[in-house]
């Protein structure tokens, strides 16, 4: 039978159809796709490649000198202008803000065929890295409210360009996406005196069913209430509301997790496309008790439709205990 479930951090419900379940492994992609390591080094025409980088778009590099490792560019067709000032009309049911704002891309490898999964551990540490120094450089402007940081892999999750890339967005605003998640914390913490995501992660360590990576910094599962298949969600196991506090040594544990979790759906599903965000804090909200980063992983292995826009209500077809133990299985070379 199918049960409903809900997430105690967001209090969103799905429905997990288990009698429409699917085995995890038949969620691998098409054997004839053309995965990431199947590409060649260098696209003449892509505008990430190496030789063709737009200078006059670039924000920075690592390193300044030689050939980079990362740079990040400003979007060629940014959604929000950097120049400007903030301005807010309030008129009845008129509502709005100048948009003012970063929307930049951090161009995360200089081929053309790399991908977080596929890269070294210190190749994903200085990603996290320049995720970490763009963001405390766009939180120092005080227009800025919330910064979002985001990649989208392949075109079902989004990708316009084919080359290893992220984008960093910074807002005038605190979505209520972002403001809802934060409340539903706060309501936990002033019932509990706990936060929300340090009791699922001890409840995930104590069940083990959901764990697909961990190590003495970071914990990776498949969501109980998972939206779709193979939602994954990292947390750190210490406390911390912001991405942008932590440190370089957090960053170094960080990386090897991550690009293992990465590699585990890339070998399982066939370098599934995929979206990953970073959940953090507001920018001018201190360090408390009841909100905690984290990073989510959405492989993009299912459609949503009528019911899911119509009751914000998602079916998933797949059992995340099933998902979890097929990921920890060995990954192939």
């Amino acid at each position: 039978m199918a049960e409903l479930r809900q997430n105690i951090a967001t209090r969103e419900w799905v429905i997990i159809a288990s009698e429409r379940a699917r085995r995890p492994n038949a969620y691998a992609e098409a054997s004839n796709r053309v995965r990431t390591h199947e590409r060649h080094e260098h696209d003449p025409a892509c505008p990430f490649c190496v030789g063709n980088e737009e200078l006059d778009l670039e924000v920075c590099r690592d390193p300044e000198d030689g050939p980079w490792t990362t740079r990040v560019v400003r979007n060629k067709y940014p959604a929000l202008a950097h120049d400007g000032s903030l301005a807010r009309v309030f008129n009845g049911v008129e509502r709005r803000i100048t948009g003012i704002g970063y929307h930049e891309v951090l161009v995360e490898h200089r081929l053309h065929n790399a991908t977080l999964a596929l890269m070294t551990d210190e190749e994903v540490r200085d990603v996290l890295l320049m995720y970490r120094r763009r963001g405390q450089q766009i939180g120092s402007d005080t227009r800025i409210e919330q910064i979002v940081f985001f990649k989208n892999h392949g075109e079902r999750a989004g990708a316009s360009l084919p080359h290893t890339h992220s984008q960093i967005i910074g807002l005038p605003i605190v979505p209520g996406n972002i403001r809802h998640r934060i409340e539903e914390a706060r309501r936990f913490f002033d019932d509990t005196g706990q936060c929300v995501f340090c009791t699922m992660l001890n409840d995930e360590l104590t069940s083990g069913e959901r764990i697909v990576a961990i190590n003495d910094h970071y914990v990776a599962f498949v969501l109980y209430a998972s939206s779709s298949p193979f939602h994954i969600w990292i947390l750190p196991r210490y406390h911390r509301a912001s991405f942008l506090n932590a440190s370089d040594e957090e960053m170094m544990h960080l990386a090897p997790l991550l690009r293992d979790v990465l590699f585990r759906l890339y070998s399982h599903l066939n370098d599934p496309d995929y979206n990953m965000i970073i959940r953090t804090t507001p920018t001018k909200e201190p360090e408390n008790g009841y909100f905690h980063w984290y990073i989510a992983i959405i492989p993009r292995l299912s459609r949503s439709a009528g019911f899911e826009l119509g009751s914000g209500v998602w079916i998933n077809p797949a059992l995340p205990e099933q998902c979890a133990a097929f990921l920890r299985e060995e990954p192939q070379p």
